[in-house]
């Protein structure tokens, strides 16, 4: 067990930096004779003097006194630290993102974060739904940005944005020729969906709410090869998550048209209920609204 004392190291490190007794006790707003009193105890324990005593009373570090007192200098910022709460979580904040929405979203926040909060770190990590809350709950993310689909009554959120879900077709396909698509229109079509947790038994809800059987083609491990497959004419993807590209990755011209029966999904900021307010998630709360969006995942037209 340690002996030491956080008074002894703090009023060592005084010392150090004062150069004297009498400027470090009246820094410390203490009595010089407690100070000296605490010191020597201090090096009584380590079985080294941490200074040299020189006339007209300034005191300077010994060559181990200099290497003990550089460590104690980052002990005692560690000790403020863990003392206040505002310093430990309001200025690193762990946000969990859904996989699909991180390239459309956390290149922007992490931007506006470094110009409007350049004191918050924000550590992202990709998810998927399941892999959210449960990040969440386990205290590995103080924050998460996913679409409101699967979390629970624990789970506070934030609406950010309501954006339609559409469809994605190959640029020669006969219905890029529409401005907008409803269900009825891709019921008979071959459909691509995304095979994330929730994706597929949400889409499927859609059309089952509209008295439709959907007609599943394809199973895609990802937004971008949903977006290839659909660019190569193998069926038409479904999404929310809309790209800014209209090239599929491998090089394929690809168009995005809006369902107009399908209602809006929500993109939220969601967070355990429990969880306290930091200075960092506020930030990030009044950050977000203004990045995410209509402007951001608005329904693109070739």
């Amino acid at each position: 067990m340690l002996s030491l004392t956080l008074r002894q190291i703090e009023y060592a490190v005084a010392v150090g930096s004062h150069g004297g007794m009498s400027a470090a006790a009246s820094a410390l707003h203490v009595s010089q004779p407690a100070l000296s009193v605490a010191l020597a105890q201090l090096e009584g324990h380590l079985g080294q003097p941490l200074f040299l005593r020189r006339p007209g009373g300034r005191l300077v570090p010994t060559s181990f006194g200099q290497r003990w007192l550089a460590k104690a200098e980052e002990a005692v910022q560690v000790i403020a630290t863990l003392a206040d709460p505002t310093r430990l979580s309001g200025q690193t904040l762990r946000l969990a993102v859904f996989k699909d929405l991180a390239a459309s979203c956390l290149g922007p926040l992490l931007a506006a974060v470094a110009k409007d909060a350049p004191l918050l770190n924000v550590v992202p990590s990709l998810l998927e739904f399941e892999e959210l809350t449960t990040a969440l709950r386990m205290g590995r993310a103080d924050l998460a940005l996913t679409w409101d689909l699967g979390l629970e009554a624990d789970i506070a959120r934030q609406t950010l944005a309501r954006i339609p879900p559409h469809a994605v077709l190959a640029a020669e396909h006969p219905l890029a020729a529409h401005s907008a698509l409803s269900l009825n229109d891709l019921a008979d079509q071959p459909l691509i969906l995304t095979d994330q947790g929730l994706s597929i038994s949400h889409m499927r809800a859609l059309f089952a709410k509209a008295g439709l059987m959907p007609r599943i083609a394809h199973r895609a491990a990802s937004l971008d090869l949903m977006r290839s497959l659909a660019a190569n004419g193998l069926g038409v993807g479904l999404s929310y998550t809309n790209p800014a590209a209209r090239l599929s990755q491998d090089g394929r011209a690809l168009v995005t048209r809006p369902l107009t029966d399908a209602g809006a999904e929500a993109i939220v900021l969601a967070k355990l209920t429990i969880s306290p307010e930091t200075p960092g998630t506020e930030m990030l709360a009044r950050l977000l609204p203004g990045l995410i969006g209509p402007p951001a995942f608005p329904d693109r037209l070739s």
